[in-house]
């Protein structure tokens, strides 16, 4: 581990030593032997809902290029967020990778940062015409916040967030043109215009507190609701909007996922895909909270940070944060003959 270490810029030795201590590996208490298969060169596909999995993208690890958050485009390109690199990025489908912005560095250097001591960016979105919307933490009040990158632009900021928190995971309401921030720090949702403007704490539901490092994590808007994944309780929350834009009650929908980092719905229902960071692993989450493990590190991840679909091809990045080997872009089928996908360009056509 002192060789991989030393191999790594200062913002990404410090996020290891943080993740490595918050996320170590451990058996999940909704898992059965059965649900969680040994991690032989034979399980790269431990279930017949993901298959044909492979590494489409290396990255730098030195570099601080530790993917974070991921977007598609309808065309098959992916964007992301580089964590310590404080980068936006775009993969194309051969895996040339493109950095589109890099966010000023902080006059402190970002050692304020709640938790982690350093500058990154975070959450990503993108909207129908090409805006990339991206999350930037730094723990000063200049900087932290939502920012925008149009097309052919220059990345800005459109709304602060509180210097004191962590803003992660982001999500767009494309029918409202809302923005919805996860804060792991704060324990927050907030609620930002996706023309810009003031943010606003939407739901502080003690569902989404941390229990020590970070809570509130991935984010999405699916039927009606904003869900999260909290990364210390393992599990994730739905909150319906209610008339008028409001937060409804929280309730937890799945438990039993430690480490969940990001997640994304299959199209089927309320299924979902978990990240689970610290495990290593990627979930299969049913409507009923019910799950088992459908990859693993032997399909080549790398503490896995976030997931995305399109069509029946399901995006997985993976940052090496603890593994300190190789941050990547695996691509996988979703074997499922039930699925559609909940990609814009795809909607209400049967994924071929």
């Amino acid at each position: 581990m002192v060789k991989k270490l030393s191999r790594l810029s200062a913002s990404a030795a410090v996020l290891v030593t943080a993740l490595t201590a918050a996320l170590a590996p451990a058996p999940s208490p909704a898992s059965t032997p059965a649900e969680t298969p040994s991690m032989t060169a034979a399980s790269a596909a431990v279930s017949s809902s993901l298959d044909n999995a492979r590494i489409a993208a290396h990255f730098d690890l030195a570099s601080g290029r530790t993917p974070e958050n991921i977007a598609l485009a309808p065309d098959g390109d992916a964007y992301v967020t580089f964590a310590a690199g404080r980068q936006v990025a775009k993969v194309s489908r051969d895996g040339t990778t493109r950095i589109l912005a890099t966010l000023p560095k902080p006059a402190d250097g970002g050692v304020r940062t709640p938790v982690l001591g350093f500058p990154l960016t975070v959450g990503i979105t993108r909207a129908h015409d090409g805006t990339l919307y991206f999350l930037y933490a730094t723990g000063t009040a200049d900087l932290t916040g939502v920012w925008r990158l149009r097309p052919g632009g220059r990345p800005e900021r459109i709304a602060a967030l509180p210097a004191g928190g962590l803003p992660n995971g982001l999500a767009l309401d494309a029918r409202t043109r809302t923005l919805y921030v996860t804060d792991s720090v704060l324990g927050t949702i907030w609620r930002v215009p996706a023309t810009g403007g003031t943010a606003t704490a939407w739901s502080t539901a003690p569902e989404l507190a941390s229990t020590g490092f970070l809570g509130a994590n991935g984010l999405k808007v699916h039927h009606g609701a904003v869900w999260a994944g909290n990364l210390d309780r393992g599990t994730v929350v739905r909150i319906p909007v209610l008339p008028g834009g409001h937060a409804g009650e929280a309730r937890i929908r799945a438990t039993g996922l430690p480490g969940i980092d990001d997640f994304a719905f299959t199209g089927h229902g309320d299924r979902l895909l978990a990240t689970l960071n610290g495990t290593g692993q990627v979930a299969l989450v049913q409507g009923d909270g019910s799950h088992s493990i459908v990859l693993t590190g032997a399909a080549g991840l790398q503490n896995p940070t976030a997931v995305a679909l399109r069509g029946r091809t399901v995006y997985v990045t993976s940052a090496a944060y603890v593994t300190g080997q190789d941050p990547n872009l695996l691509l996988a089928r979703l074997n499922d003959q039930r699925h559609t996908t909940t990609h814009p360009a795809y909607r209400g056509r049967r994924a071929r």
